[in-house]
């Protein structure tokens, strides 16, 4: 099988003829949606078809080559549900994005994915590993919420065939955010690596409660009120009771606050009471044993809320309370001391005004 691919370069200045050149910051890009089974009928298919977002680089004819590995190690938890262990790390040039945990799910018809990484790069390495898998549609990419190191991968899936599915607050989010999500990726990950990442927009809103029928396998997807993030949402693999959650379940990597901590705590009691048999997180694991695999995170918000109030009855000051809150938990996450002070930040936001 042949897959169709191209050299993106960043454009320098337009030269005094007219024509644009590149500045030297070029990486070989995976353009899926153009497999075919001949070298010539790949590069028909990408010459007739080619991705118009290819016009912000500097010209470069895509061209075809044998598929070939995927990058990324994907381990079958139960049968037909692969996950990816991303780095427990912050994103950097070397691991391009791939700090968070991916899924996908193989039924009969169709495959979902869920969420993609944290850059293009990351997203077109998923598409390889499902094609290495099974030749069956692509038909849904699921994004847990709306946080970079989860969707910058998205267009590669998309261009697979997938219809990108989130929680209802997610275009809002996304919207509000994509500006400094470029802006701050592209400067962790580096500009080569990074070439080619955008924020994509859903295909479809989920408001509470729906199924996917991959054939002979439904997955169930649930919004949730604002905790992790505003964003957050699920998946439940009903055939082996695997329950996908996200970032709402971190594991060794310090959890983030971006949404409510009262809200966190009130889904994680909730969460705990689907019946599932493994769980994964968003980082970490990358499976557990579900309930039990919950009762670290759920210790770390105790903590936090514990302390936090505390601190609003004494009158400590945010800048100090946050240098103080949580640090009972210091030996139990890596990246505690990036993470920490910003969760004891937002808790004393939220709280303090009660």
């Amino acid at each position: 099988m042949f897959e169709a691919f191209v050299s993106l370069c960043l454009l320098s200045a337009v030269e005094a003829s007219g024509a644009a050149s590149s500045d030297g910051t070029c990486r070989v890009a995976l353009l899926p949606g153009h497999a075919a089974v001949s070298e010539a009928a790949c590069e028909e298919s990408v010459r007739d078809r080619p991705p118009s977002w290819l016009t912000t680089f500097a010209p470069a004819e895509p061209f075809c080559r044998p598929r070939r590995e995927s990058r990324l190690a994907f381990t079958e938890i139960a049968p037909g549900l692969f996950v990816h262990r991303g780095d427990v790390a912050e994103p950097d040039a070397g691991n391009a994005g791939d700090v968070s945990n991916i899924v996908f799910v193989v039924g009969t018809q169709g495959v979902a994915v869920v969420d993609a990484g944290g850059s293009r790069q990351v997203g077109e390495e998923v598409y390889l590993a499902v094609r290495q898998r099974t030749a069956l549609p692509i038909s849904h990419l699921i994004l847990t919420h709306m946080h970079p190191d989860h969707v910058f991968g998205a267009e590669p899936l998309r261009e697979a065939g997938a219809k990108i599915v989130g929680q209802q607050n997610l275009p809002g989010a996304l919207a509000d955010r994509a500006e400094s999500y470029q802006a701050s990726f592209g400067r962790l990950i580096g500009a080569q690596v990074f070439l080619g990442s955008r924020i994509v927009m859903p295909d479809r809103m989920v408001a509470d409660m729906e199924t996917i029928d991959l054939g002979s396998r439904t997955i169930e997807l649930k919004a949730w009120p604002t905790a992790h993030t505003s964003s957050d949402l699920t998946v439940f693999d009903r055939q082996t009771a695997t329950l996908i959650a996200g970032d709402l379940l971190f594991d060794e990597h310090a959890p983030a606050l971006d949404g409510s901590l009262k809200g966190w705590r009130s889904v994680l009691d909730a969460l705990s009471g689907i019946e599932a048999v493994r769980a994964v997180p968003g980082h970490g694991g990358p499976v557990f044993g579900w309930p039990a695999g919950a009762k670290a995170l759920a210790h770390y918000l105790e903590v936090l809320e514990t302390d936090t109030r505390a601190a609003v009855r004494a009158g400590v000051p945010l800048a100090e309370a946050s240098r103080s809150i949580g640090m009972s938990e210091a030996q139990t996450w890596v990246l505690f001391d990036l993470y920490n002070p910003r969760n004891a930040t937002t808790a004393y936001t939220e709280l303090e005004w009660e």
